[in-house]
């Protein structure tokens, strides 16, 4: 059994295990029990009632959350010719169009959160999934990150302001990060309700009965807090 400081006990007596609380209530109680010392990650742990096996059933998505994620996401972009161009004016960290870029990356230069390419690029990504599949970050058509040489702008830009990408794992969970303990408490819940509204919207053909079957908030180290996931549907005050 896992032996707790006392910071994460008193923190963990704040919160009612047997309760599912609501939106709202959650996330205020999540920033009451943060204890790390730097500005804690607010996440959201989702047990999905889906079976991961079956094509009918997976869910990947992305969400704009409308306050970001409270850090400064790097941008590469791997593209050719005007798609590169149109990377360096939108504000694109790195640029991969050369020979001597894609072989750092190979050997492990992975200084960056989130890559874009354009379609023409993809080709020579492709041989670069050894290194960046397994960090979650191989460019994807169905999440948002690969676009032509028109989008690019629209894609770095959404990027950078806290567009997120979501989907379900091998053991049916979904894992979100929605903003840090520092944001105020209706910051996290729109943010929240943003990812909320999404993951449902984004409810496979295939799903049966109770699509999302629990639902855990926690800060980084802090104690879980479950939420009523049938209070997910309707964020109140939210347009």
């Amino acid at each position: 059994m896992t032996k707790h400081g006392k910071k994460y006990e008193a923190a963990q007596a704040k919160v009612d295990p047997d309760k599912e609380y609501s939106p709202r209530d959650a996330v205020t109680l999540a920033k009451e029990t943060s204890i790390t010392k730097f500005d804690s990650t607010v996440e959201v742990h989702m047990r999905t009632a889906l079976d991961p096996r079956q094509a009918d059933q997976q869910v990947r998505d992305v969400v704009v959350l409308p306050h970001g994620l409270g850090k400064t996401v790097r941008v590469l972009v791997f593209a050719q010719g005007e798609g590169a161009a149109a990377a360096r004016s939108a504000g694109a960290d790195l640029v991969a169009d050369d020979d001597e870029t894609m072989k750092k990356i190979e050997g492990g230069m992975l200084d960056f959160d989130v890559a874009i390419a354009t379609p023409d690029a993809m080709g020579r990504v492709g041989r670069l999934g050894r290194v960046l599949g397994p960090r979650g970050l191989m460019p994807n058509p169905k999440a948002g990150t690969v676009v032509t040489a028109d989008n690019i702008a629209r894609a770095i830009k959404e990027a950078k302001a806290g567009r997120v990408e979501f989907r379900l794992d091998k053991t049916a969970n979904i894992h979100v990060s929605v903003g840090k303990v520092s944001f105020d408490a209706n910051q996290l819940y729109e943010n929240f309700a943003a990812l909320m509204d999404a993951v449902h919207k984004a409810r496979p053909a295939g799903a049966k009965g109770d699509y999302i079957k629990r639902i855990t908030l926690t800060t980084t180290m802090g104690p879980g807090i479950k939420v009523n996931p049938s209070e997910t549907h309707n964020f109140e005050g939210i347009e």
